[in-house]
C-alpha cells in the first residue's frame, strides 16, 4: 500500500458521514486508475522544445560562438590554385554562393547541370554533372557538348538551420510520405553517406534529396563546386572528359579533413531562419496561413517537423545528435522529399529514372529573403512560383487561382512573413 493511504474500513472509521462518499469516490478513482495504467507504461516523452531561430550571426549552441566565428571564416575564405582551386570550379568560397542574407544562406548563383538521356537511360555528361563556368586556364574550360540533351540550372540552397534538417530520424520522413495522399505522395530515396562506409540513409540536401548528412553535402560542393579534392571525394574531376593533370600541381587529396569539418562545424552552428516577428500577428496573415493549409500547400510543404532526440543516431550511423539539437520543433516548410510539380528538370542523381522529374520540396523558410525562386531561379515573386507549380500540386494551383483577390493577397502576405 502506497504511503500515506489508508485502508477503506480505516477510512470508514475515521471520515465524519459527509466525507465518506468522497472518500470513496477517491478511492473507485484510485483502484480504476491503476487497473487502468498499463503495466510497464513508460512516461510520455517530453515536449520539444523550439528551435534556435534568427538572422543574427549567433551559434545555436552545437559550437561556441567563438568556434563559430571561426569557422565562418573558413567558410567565407577565398581559395586560390594554390589552395587546389580548379582547374575548373565555380567559385572561389563557400560564402560566394551561400550569402543571402549572410553567410550559409541562399543565393541568385545557379549551377550547370548536363546529362543525357537516351533509350530509358542517364548519363552524366563528361568528367561529372555538374558543368563548371569557370577555369585556371581557357584550354580546359567547360562547356555544354552536343551528346547533351538533359540541361539544367540550379540555384545554390540555403544551409541555415541545415542542423535540424540532419537531425530528423529517417522515419520521419517516411511517415510522412506514408501520410500524403496518393495522387500527391512524395518519395524518399535512399542515398550513400560519404563517410559511413557504405551505409545509407534517406536524402534529404541538395535538389534531388542526393545527400543525407552535412558532411557528405560539404565533400561534394568542395570538389563538384571549387575543384578541391577531400578525404571522402580525393579524385579530381576531369573537363569535358579529358584530364586535368597539367593544370592541377596541388596533390590530392587538397583538403585533409580541416576545411571540410570547419564547414560542417558551421552549418551544424547556425540557427534557423525565422519568421518577419512584425508580421506574424497580423490578421491577414493569420488568414493567409489558413488558406495556405486549406489548398493543399501544407501537404508537401510541411510546417512542422521534429529532430529525434539528443543521443540519436543518425545519417547511416555517421552522426550522433547532440543535446542543441535534440528534441526541437523547427518549421522548414517542408516535407525533404522528391515531387513532381512540373518543374523537373531531368537529372536523375539516386532514386532511378523515376526521379527524372521530381525535385525536392523547396523550403519556404527564409523565403522573404530572396529574389529567385523555384530551382532555376526563374521565377521572381512567390505568385509567379505558384502558378509554375503543376503535375502534383495542380489541384492546389487550381484552388489558389479560385481564391478571391482579397484572399490571394492573404496568402501572400504570409509567405512573405516567412
Amino acid at each position: 500500500m502506497t504511503p500515506g493511504l489508508t485502508s477503506r474500513a480505516a477510512a470508514r472509521r475515521v471520515c465524519t458521514r459527509p466525507h465518506r462518499a468522497a472518500v470513496l469516490s477517491a478511492a473507485g478513482f484510485l483502484v480504476l486508475a491503476l487497473f487502468a495504467a498499463p503495466v510497464g507504461a513508460q512516461p510520455a516523452p517530453p515536449k520539444p522544445t523550439e528551435a534556435e531561430t534568427g538572422f543574427d550571426g549567433l551559434t545555436n549552441g552545437v559550437s561556441p560562438q567563438d568556434v563559430l566565428d571561426l569557422d565562418r571564416a573558413t567558410f567565407d575564405e577565398v581559395e586560390s590554385a594554390d589552395d587546389g582551386l580548379g582547374p575548373t570550379y565555380n567559385a572561389t568560397s563557400c560564402g560566394g554562393c551561400h550569402a543571402t542574407p549572410q553567410s550559409g544562406g541562399s543565393s541568385q548563383v545557379a549551377e550547370l547541370r548536363a546529362g543525357s538521356f537516351r533509350d530509358g537511360h542517364y548519363t552524366d555528361h563528361p568528367g561529372g554533372g555538374v558543368v563548371e563556368d569557370r577555369a585556371l586556364d581557357a584550354t580546359i574550360q567547360e562547356h555544354v557538348l552536343p551528346s547533351d540533351n538533359v540541361l539544367a540550372l540550379r540555384l545554390s540552397t540555403s544551409t541555415l538551420g541545415n542542423a535540424y534538417v540532419e537531425a530528423v530520424p529517417d522515419a520521419a520522413l517516411l511517415a510522412i510520405a506514408a501520410r500524403q495522399p496518393a495522387q500527391v505522395r512524395g518519395v524518399a530515396v535512399k542515398v550513400p553517406v560519404l563517410e559511413a562506409d557504405g551505409a545509407e540513409a534517406i536524402g534529404r540536401f541538395g535538389w534531388k534529396c542526393q545527400h543525407a548528412s552535412l558532411l557528405s553535402f560539404a565533400a561534394d560542393a568542395y570538389l563538384n563546386e571549387m575543384g578541391i579534392t577531400n578525404e571522402l571525394l580525393p579524385t579530381e574531376n576531369t573537363s569535358n572528359g579529358q584530364p586535368v593533370d597539367l593544370f592541377d600541381a596541388v596533390p590530392d587529396p587538397e583538403d585533409e579533413g580541416e576545411d571540410l569539418e570547419a564547414f560542417v562545424r558551421f552549418m551544424r552552428s547556425t540557427k534557423a531562419p525565422p519568421r518577419a516577428a512584425e508580421l506574424v500577428d497580423r490578421p491577414e496573415v493569420r488568414q493567409g496561413e489558413m488558406l495556405f493549409r486549406q489548398i493543399g500547400c501544407a501537404t508537401c510543404h510541411v510546417p512542422d517537423l521534429v529532430t529525434a532526440p539528443a543521443g540519436t543516431v543518425v545519417a547511416g550511423g555517421a552522426y550522433t545528435v547532440p543535446d542543441a539539437l535534440g528534441n526541437r520543433v523547427f518549421h522548414p516548410y517542408s516535407d525533404f522529399l522528391l515531387h513532381d510539380v512540373g518543374t523537373g528538370d531531368g537529372v536523375v542523381q539516386f532514386g532511378g529514372v523515376r526521379t527524372r522529374n521530381m525535385l525536392r520540396t523547396a523550403p519556404l523558410w527564409g523565403l522573404r529573403t530572396r529574389s529567385h525562386l523555384m530551382h532555376d531561379g526563374l521565377s521572381l515573386t512567390p505568385h509567379d512560383a505558384i502558378l509554375h507549380h503543376d503535375g502534383q500540386a495542380r489541384s492546389s494551383v487550381r484552388a489558389y487561382r479560385a481564391l478571391s483577390r482579397q484572399q490571394r493577397r492573404q496568402l501572400l502576405d504570409f509567405l512573405a512573413s516567412l
